[in-house]
């Protein structure tokens, strides 16, 4: 295919086409603070959540070097595929040197495997484990791991107590508010796991019930931090912008906030978060390059981790992310649709770069941040 011609002689984005940014609260004196969860020192207060084929450590990477990320977690890793010795499950729980401080999220259903999975990831590297009991997804669930946690409290206390007892690093939680609105089980869990030595737990506002669907319950994760004495606990749910992420500090008294979807939809936003907290303002808007820029960092660092066939799969998952913030010509989109190798990739975003963005950009202060649908136990 030919070259598409430029649509102008200048690679500048033309003007957002969104609403001004209105003034933004003041950021609580707390979010310019590093925070500590046990013996480890987290830079800043504005953690990355593990999302499923997303977060992987390429992303990671990439999004560190914008600027503001102090904690990420990795995806979640089956406990029994780690003794098993499993390939995938190494590559979940990859990090690295420049990845840190970083968790290792590990799940299971026993205690004896919880404590071989420890004893195993903490071999990697981790500043962190962290133990999900927050996944809502049905095979998790099924097997007695994630949410199902949620409604064992005495399975739940052996599970964390054994991990707590054989990890050389602390040991954090992720959970939700509950199984569902009849058995809000969050303060009472994280009121025991302080008692038995966790070092934080991070809460999203919903139930297992709800999936993704209503809005987050901040007023939940509120009595969790009521609940506990002195353990830090870390608001998760709905944070897309930094006026989210400014509400969810003073509605819940949280230490800390995690951000999932909100981060894949604008991988600046921990810049802007930090820039908050130390000037009160979100800086200014990333630029075309800028957006551009990283699609290409994250996926030559897929590249380097996972090698060229995987990495072009599994950029297929991240491209309508990045179209959206670029707004590439349709035909260039469409030759990255089924991208089949790192020339092609290099080829084509050369085009884009020369061809400029095909239509005003969204503001990154505003993303659309699309979530799951569906039953959730069709999940």
């Amino acid at each position: 295919m030919s070259a598409i011609a430029p649509t102008s002689t200048s690679t500048s984005a033309p003007s957002p086409r969104c609403r001004p940014v209105p003034p933004l609260p003041p950021p609580p004196p707390r979010a310019k603070e590093p925070l500590r969860i046990g013996s480890v020192t987290v830079p800043t207060r504005f953690f990355l959540s593990p999302l499923a084929g997303y977060t992987a450590l390429a992303y990671r990477l990439t999004v560190r070097e914008l600027g503001g990320l102090g904690l990420a977690t990795t995806d979640l890793v089956n406990a029994r595929s780690l003794i098993e010795r499993r390939p995938k499950s190494f590559e979940l729980a990859a990090t690295s040197p420049e990845d840190q401080p970083a968790s290792i999220q590990i799940y299971g259903a026993t205690a004896w495997e919880m404590i071989e999975a420890t004893k195993i990831v903490a071999d990697l590297g981790p500043s962190i484990i962290d133990i999900n009991m927050g996944c809502p997804v049905r095979k998790v669930v099924k097997a007695g791991g994630g949410s199902a946690l949620m409604c064992d409290g005495e399975g739940a206390r052996r599970l964390v107590e054994a991990v707590v007892e054989h990890s050389p690093v602390p040991v954090t939680v992720k959970m939700r508010l509950g199984w569902d609105q009849q058995h809000p089980t969050a303060p009472e869990l994280a009121r025991l796991f302080e008692s038995i030595g966790v070092a934080a737990v991070i809460v999203h506002g919903r139930t297992r019930a709800q999936g993704f669907s209503g809005a987050v319950d901040r007023s939940g994760i509120a009595r969790v931090v009521a609940a506990v004495e002195r353990m830090p606990v870390v608001g998760n749910g709905d944070i897309r912008t930094v006026a989210d992420a400014e509400a969810m500090f003073r509605e819940t008294g949280c230490a800390a906030i995690s951000i999932g979807r909100g981060a894949l939809s604008n991988p600046f936003l921990f810049r802007q978060l930090q820039h908050w907290a130390e000037h009160g303002t979100a800086g200014p808007e990333p630029s075309f390059e800028d957006r551009l820029g990283v699609m290409e960092r994250h996926f030559h660092r897929l590249v380097e981790t996972r090698g060229e066939h995987l990495a072009c799969l599994q950029f297929r998952k991240v491209l309508k992310w990045y179209s959206y913030a670029i707004r590439p010509p349709k035909e260039l989109y469409l030759r990255l649709v089924n991208l089949p190798s790192r020339s092609r990739f290099d080829e084509v975003v050369a085009q884009i770069r020369a061809a400029g963005p095909s239509a005003p950009l969204p503001s990154q202060f505003e993303p659309r941040v699309p979530t799951p649908k569906g039953p959730i136990d069709r999940w």
